[in-house]
């Protein structure tokens, strides 16, 4: 039994199919099935098992795939117990992060960065993907900002550290001729009967607009499905629509023509996270970048507030 076995393994549980695997480790879909071959010749008890054309982990390998996760962390503690000592900060930090975050963030975090000496190397890549996905992008970054509906369901445990930078609102996006425009916050009854431009399912303003939804017991009216918020914002503009607009980290698109007002009567909040891995979080790069993000943050929000 070798680590990288067990690598293999806690991302076949994380991911989901050996092809996905393969994709996050850099390797070939063969070389997994070798590894997760020879890592079964030392057990009796089956670790995989086949659901369709899908191989997935039977409750034995879910047992060694949490041990294993133990096993990483636990090697990488020693791995960079030195770096602590020495006080340095090696090797490159990634950091994935979604559009609106990355508009927001990735900018002041180089130059946060910059102004540390001995600083860790950031290398940045935008994933905008649905809840549900962010975690198996740790497989890929060590740093993975999320974002999740504050009434959904949390992260998940195994394998996956998560830390609030923000609970963020969304506001209700109108024309600076809508007569909305000049209310000082806006309830699901306030604007139910209008047609909007939200996001594609599985993020956030389509998840508000579900709740708005609900609360006003009549069904939303959706014209246009959008996930860049500079293009919602010139949608909005250009009138016939409302949108949803997060409050912090889409202050860089166009407010000349829109008003951002308060919606009052749902849970309009966001939670953005960071996700990682354990073993990542041992490194004193990922550390000081993992702090740098939480100052440019909490300057952002004061900023907008």
């Amino acid at each position: 039994m070798e680590l990288h076995q067990l690598q293999i393994l806690r991302e076949l549980h994380a991911l989901g199919s050996v092809t996905a695997v393969a994709e996050a480790l850099r390797v070939t879909p063969s070389a997994v099935s070798q590894h997760l071959a020879a890592l079964q010749r030392g057990f009796r008890s089956p670790l995989t098992r086949r659901e369709g054309r899908t191989l997935v982990l039977t409750r034995a390998g879910e047992v060694l795939a949490a041990a294993g996760a133990d096993a990483i962390d636990a090697m990488a503690a020693a791995r960079n117990a030195l770096d602590d000592f020495e006080g340095t900060a090696t090797g490159v930090v990634s950091v994935s992060g979604f559009h609106s975050v990355g508009q927001a963030l990735f900018g002041p975090l180089l130059r946060e960065l910059s102004g540390i000496p001995d600083a860790p190397t950031v290398q940045l890549t935008d994933e905008d993907v649905a809840q549900s996905e962010f975690p198996g992008l740790t497989a890929r970054h060590d740093l993975v900002l999320a974002h999740r509906m504050e009434h959904s369901d949390p992260w998940p445990a195994q394998g996956v550290r998560s830390l609030t930078l923000i609970r963020e609102p969304l506001d209700v996006a109108v024309p600076a001729s809508h007569p909305l425009a000049s209310r000082a916050s806006v309830t699901p009854q306030d604007v139910v009967g209008e047609r909007w431009v939200t996001s594609r399912v599985g993020y956030s303003p389509d998840d508000v607009l579900r709740a708005v939804s609900a609360v006003a017991k009549q069904p939303i009216e959706v014209q246009h499905r959008i996930n860049d918020y500079g293009a919602v914002s010139a949608v909005v503009a250009a009138g016939g629509v409302l949108g949803m607009l997060p409050r912090f980290t889409s202050r860089g698109v166009d407010d000349h023509d829109i008003v951002r007002v308060p919606l009052r009567g749902v849970s309009t909040h966001r939670m953005i996270d960071l996700l990682a891995r354990p073993e990542n979080l041992r490194r004193r790069s990922v550390r000081l970048t993992v702090d740098a993000l939480q100052r440019v943050m909490t300057r952002l929000s004061d900023d907008a507030s």
